[in-house]
């Protein structure tokens, strides 16, 4: 039995040259109405000074054509991991539509006021937990962890929770951005977008 080859009209670019920060919005926008947990979930990619690669899922919470934005604890693995080396890569996969994104590029702290605006536009348990928690740290059993919990909690009673010094937000400014669409048979298509001195340049990869 043979299988059937695409037709022609798969030929159609589904990736167009442009601007990709557009083409993320539609992308997002699109998953946003699809996905069915955490269309804004993005694995983080880091490394330490001598390489050591790790990565994790964080949450987008914030873009536009200066960058991506995450928050997190300064003093978490990932955080000293960012403090040391600034190159970082982030990836969205969206298995309702079949699309991902690999964005590569380079971090900065967001603004103090853009911080304290999100820390406590946050649920207040979350707030509480931010601060009651040592991120990475050893722990020794979860009632330790619980425990410094209503410690906090009990100390901010009836008063707002004062953000962490080392809590705080990255914003990821791309330097390339590439595009991925799944395609029958794997003839899947990828487009790729580089920043240079004349802007964005896009190009189409084999996939």
């Amino acid at each position: 039995m043979t299988t059937a080859l695409p037709t022609e009209t798969d030929a159609r670019e589904v990736i167009p040259h442009g601007d990709p920060f557009a083409l993320f919005a539609q992308w997002y926008d699109e998953a946003r109405g699809t996905e069915p947990n955490d269309s804004n979930a993005m694995a983080l990619a880091t490394a330490t000074p001598d390489g050591q690669p790790s990565v994790r899922m964080v949450l987008l919470k914030g873009y536009d054509a200066s960058g991506f934005v995450f928050y997190t604890n300064g003093h978490s693995r990932k955080g000293q991991e960012i403090a040391a080396n600034p190159q970082v890569a982030l990836l969205f996969h969206w298995k309702s539509l079949r699309r991902q994104i690999r964005i590569e590029g380079v971090l900065s702290p967001v603004s103090e006021a853009e911080a304290e605006a999100y820390f406590h536009s946050r649920a207040r348990d979350s707030q509480l937990g931010a601060v009651a928690s040592d991120q990475s740290a050893p722990l020794d059993s979860r009632e330790t962890f619980l425990a410094r919990y209503e410690e906090v909690r009990s100390r901010f009673e009836g008063g707002e929770v004062e953000r962490p010094a080392h809590w705080g937000g990255w914003r990821v400014r791309p330097q390339a951005m590439e595009f991925w669409h799944d395609r029958p048979y794997r003839l899947h298509e990828r487009r790729r977008f580089t920043h240079g001195p004349d802007g964005w340049a896009s190009t189409l990869l084999y996939p």
